[in-house]
């Protein structure tokens, strides 16, 4: 095997990898995680550290080697520290209240719109427009914050609806009169 085909990984000390029969497991304090792994794809444990293999050097070994060290490092990353994603809601009247394991928003509706947070996703709602989620999984996290936006996406004229923090909204010229 060629050196080409070897990524390695760090592992800190509070959290365990296996890999057995296609399934990465990786836990630690934050939850535990597992992956579906494709065969030509292996994983060498040592003590610190994780060597990713793959077998071949075909064009889609080489992709799914890449992909499968990403995955395994935000796993890793996960577990260790968690993610979190940020949201804003701009606009006049936009609040979100935060009950048990469901986000009320009031975004410019004739009624609030409840939605209900996934199980490994927790909410931190600060001065009623800032949302905050957090989470052992980088997928949920993303797509749990993709779905909130998604209840009333920023509009270019006049900037309201929910974005993330980190989002800019290019403003569009309104009509003009002749």
């Amino acid at each position: 095997m060629s050196r080409i085909g070897r990524k390695v990984i760090q592992v800190p000390e509070k959290v365990k990898v296996a890999f057995s029969d296609g399934f990465l497991k990786v836990s630690g304090p934050k939850g535990e995680l597992t992956q579906n792994v494709r065969e030509g794809i292996e994983f060498e444990i040592k003590e610190k550290e994780i060597l990713v293999k793959r077998k071949s050097d075909t064009k889609k070994l080489r992709a799914f080697h890449g992909l499968y060290r990403s995955l395994l490092n935000n796993m890793i990353i996960g577990v260790n520290a968690g993610f979190t994603r940020k949201l804003e809601l701009n606009g006049v009247g936009y609040r979100a209240q935060a009950s048990g394991n469901t986000i009320n928003l009031q975004v410019g509706f004739s009624h609030p719109v409840k939605f209900e947070l996934p199980k490994g996703v927790t909410c931190e709602i600060t001065d009623s427009t800032n949302i905050v989620l957090s989470g052992f999984d980088k997928q949920l996290v993303g797509q749990t914050a993709a779905e909130i936006r998604k209840v009333r996406p920023p509009e270019p004229y006049k900037k309201k609806g929910i974005k993330y923090a980190e989002e800019t909204i290019r403003t569009k010229a309104g009509k003009s009169a002749k």
